[in-house]
């Protein structure tokens, strides 16, 4: 296998992925972050199927990383176990949602997420998971090795999120005049502005009344370039995405915060940053670094509610 550090980590127009490279390769990265917070005592979320998707792409660094897990990290988000408490949160969400009566929920650039086979939902719930092509491939390659089923009507939808996504979720079985609850996790960074709010339109446009979104965003309070010093300064080859500067496939263009966004157009909205989310799940730091504590009270976990 092509070291993933030889690969292209540019972006353009039209550009595509695989699970090891570029923005696939954060999705596999991710996978490992949850999978090291799967084995912890106190985890916050078990994922069974992230260590799989792990050992079946074959990445010797990211096997170290779910092998290894006694080796501190020192990239601010995993010193924080931001995945732990991300993930948790998102959970949580689609659970709420399913359990006021939501049938639909829609997982926009799904790269490995496996809500869709880990979670208890409840009857009746269609879970549409939204990625590239080659993705989702890996994604069902490794499910069925492992005998897994769904715990939900799992549908997959190979598809660009810069393309006609709405048709091909609709040709897939979504019905719009219903309830949906939609997440967009680790995905706004890797948008250019425009394209984040064409995301955004069509999310409103297919939402009827009692539909709700968890967003994770940033506040503006950090530039991306402010952001990439931070991790910058912090993190070493021993960190999930070792010598990877994972911020290169970031699009620095000023955009509108998803708060903003949302509450301009009738959505009620809550928000709570990583520090919020530590008190939730009761998760304790030791002292946290004045530019730490600024790099995650930039990001947002957002919840948006379209009333009935």
């Amino acid at each position: 296998m092509t070291d993933v550090e030889d690969k292209n980590w540019s972006r353009s127009e039209g550009d595509s992925w695989d699970i090891v490279s570029s923005v696939g390769y954060t999705a596999l990265g991710v996978s490992a972050q949850r999978a090291v917070e799967s084995e912890r005592p106190d985890a916050l979320i078990v994922d069974p199927f992230a260590k799989h998707f792990v050992l079946a792409a074959g990445e010797p660094h990211l096997i170290d990383t779910i092998t290894k897990r006694d080796v501190p990290r020192a990239s601010p988000f995993e010193y924080l176990r931001g995945m732990g408490m991300r993930s948790r949160f998102f959970d949580e969400f689609f659970l709420d949602a399913a359990a006021s009566g939501i049938r639909q929920a829609v997982i926009l650039a799904a790269g490995l997420d496996a809500r869709a086979h880990r979670l208890p939902w409840p009857a009746g719930v269609t879970v549409y998971e939204l990625d590239q092509p080659e993705v989702l491939a890996f994604k069902d390659r490794v499910y069925a090795e492992q005998g897994a089923a769904p715990t939900s009507d799992r549908r997959a939808v190979a598809v660009d999120l810069r393309d006609d996504w709405p048709a091909a979720l609709k040709e897939a079985g979504f019905d719009p005049s219903q309830p949906t609850a939609w997440s967009a996790e680790g995905l706004l960074p890797y948008l250019p502005a425009v394209a984040q709010e064409l995301l955004f339109e069509r999310i409103v446009e297919l939402s009827a009344p009692g539909s709700r979104a968890a967003i994770e965003g940033p506040t503006g309070v950090l530039g991306v370039s402010q952001f990439a010093k931070v991790e910058q300064k912090y993190r070493s080859e021993k960190d999930t995405f070792g010598k990877i500067d994972i911020t290169e496939l970031f699009y620095d263009e000023e955009k509108t915060p998803p708060v903003e966004w949302f509450s301009t157009r009738g959505w009620n909205t809550l928000g709570v940053d990583m520090f919020d989310l530590a008190e939730r799940y009761g998760v304790q730091y030791p002292e946290v670094p004045e530019d730490i504590r600024e790099l995650a009270g930039s990001m947002h976990y957002l919840t948006c509610t379209l009333p009935a």
